[in-house]
């Protein structure tokens, strides 16, 4: 079996899990001897932004428009970001808004994805009001082979 470049999703939140699973997604990407580098897929999905109402004369920037949002970005992928560098793993930070598991699955099916490395516990932006486990969802649906990490 050829041994050939990997593309590799990981799933980020900015909670501990999600640093354990993107540090995962880099060693396995580091592991491909070939001569074709494997790429780590860093996804950030983010809730849907509030809906404005007709109250609302000026609805809010989505949170990737904010002042803040450099630094938080920044917080959020500096893991990722870290262990790609000191591995020379190349890597691709995307940010969605929707559904975490829904965006993940789509995004494996676009992108060809081989493995999607995922958090067995996500907090942060992921909102505890989508019910049931992200985690589950994807295993169960996903169009590739997924890796969960625990805590």
């Amino acid at each position: 079996m050829l041994n050939l470049r990997k593309r590799i999703l990981v799933a980020i939140d900015g909670s501990p899990h999600s640093d354990k699973a993107a540090e995962e997604a880099v060693r396995l990407a580091a592991g491909n001897q070939s001569q074709f580098k494997s790429i780590v897929y860093a996804l950030l999905v983010l809730p849907n932004a509030p809906s404005s109402t007709y109250t609302d004369f000026v609805p809010s920037a989505p949170m990737t428009e904010t002042e803040k949002w450099n630094d938080l970005r920044e917080r959020i992928f500096y893991v990722v970001e870290k262990s790609a560098n000191e591995n020379a793993i190349p890597l691709e930070m995307i940010v969605e808004y929707g559904d975490p598991a829904e965006k993940m699955i789509d995004f494996a099916k676009r992108e060809d994805i081989d493995v999607i490395v995922i958090g067995s516990s996500g907090k942060g932006f992921i909102q505890r009001r989508i019910k049931g486990s992200i985690s589950h969802t994807v295993a169960s649906t996903a169009p590739c082979s997924v890796y969960i990490v625990r805590g």
